[in-house]
């Protein structure tokens, strides 16, 4: 059975620190396409967070 709590940690942190200059970063530094195409999810979903907060404010 996985540890979830380790798992929101992971998730915690990616949702606080990544920018969408890392995302590209680990996407161009990734060892195998599998990694590039994960980095590249992780980076669209945080996209996509960002962009549902603009549209809920109105502020585009």
């Amino acid at each position: 059975m996985c540890n979830i709590k380790e798992y929101e940690k992971v998730y915690d942190d990616m949702i606080d620190k990544l920018s969408p200059a890392d995302t590209l970063l680990l996407m161009v530094k990734a060892e195998t396409e599998d990694q590039r195409n994960f980095y590249r999810i992780v980076g669209n979903y945080l996209l996509q967070k960002k962009q549902k907060i603009v549209v809920e404010r109105k502020l585009f």
